[in-house]
């Protein structure tokens, strides 16, 4: 059975992208056949697996949405990449925040990345959908089309305080739109281990969700190699393998795979 995955947060720069590609590779690493789906306009994802330029692609996400908001059904394979460290993805860039406009017009507006969705699943073990920095209509799609969402959270406090709305959210797609949506859990990002202040904020966050929300025991520390391999084009497991950021995500795979038992 495959598991959809949305990796959202409405705050940036909290290791979202990096999270969904890391996590990803470390899958299709396992034996895992995965698909990645990037939701959002900025063209990170796209990016981090070696697309230079996003905006010149022909074929994205965002070709696929309208195709199915004219009641058109997309080509089999279409607008799918194979990546070198065995995962498949469907890009997207700058266009995608038109669609987002757009659809507000449209009939079902919230359902058409879960009807692509439904479409391809069984194809994959894994979808795991890079959700763009909001709570817009792209991030209802990709909440209407997943079992599960997993919330990385920088510690920090900014971040942490718009926590709160986003489980909220989550909980009104559960209960108007998607009954089959739970929270897998919230994930430390970018930690630094040599801080009280870090530590604080973790406390804090399981204090307060901990007894509501799984909270991943692995975190990823704060490390520039994760930042570098968005220019690279490739996973920290190519790009850093013995480093600490590499191990974090291999554990993190790890307690993935042990929720699906």
């Amino acid at each position: 059975m495959c598991r959809v995955i949305a990796v959202a947060n409405q705050k940036g720069g909290v290791g979202k992208t990096t999270t969904c590609v890391n996590l990803g590779i470390g899958l299709a690493r396992e034996g895992k056949k995965v698909l990645l789906i990037e939701a959002d306009a900025q063209g990170s994802m796209a990016v981090s697996l070696g697309i230079q330029e996003p905006d010149e692609l022909d074929v994205t996400l965002v070709n696929i949405m309208e195709k199915l908001i004219n009641d058109k059904e997309p080509e089999p394979g279409e607008g799918i990449i194979h990546h070198e460290e065995g995962v498949d993805f469907i890009p997207a860039n700058i266009e995608l925040a038109g669609l987002e406009t757009s659809l507000v017009n449209v009939m079902s507006r919230e359902m058409v990345l879960r009807q692509y969705i439904c479409g391809i699943k069984k194809q994959y073990d894994y979808i795991l959908i890079d959700c763009m920095p909001s709570l817009g209509m792209i991030t209802i799609n990709a909440l209407v089309a997943a079992d599960r969402v997993l919330i990385p959270v920088e510690a920090a406090y900014l971040p942490v305080k718009g926590l709160q709305q986003l489980i909220k959210t989550i909980g009104r797609v559960h209960r108007k739109l998607n009954p089959e949506l739970s929270i897998m859990g919230i994930l430390f990002t970018k930690v630094d281990r040599r801080t009280n202040f870090a530590k604080d904020i973790a406390a804090q966050i399981r204090e307060v969700y901990g007894n509501k929300i799984h909270i991943f025991a692995n975190c990823i520390p704060m490390s520039v190699k994760a930042a570098e391999t968005t220019a690279e084009g490739k996973s920290i497991y190519l790009h850093d393998p013995k480093g600490i950021v590499a191990e974090g995500y291999h554990y993190l795979t790890g307690e993935v795979l042990d929720d699906e038992e």
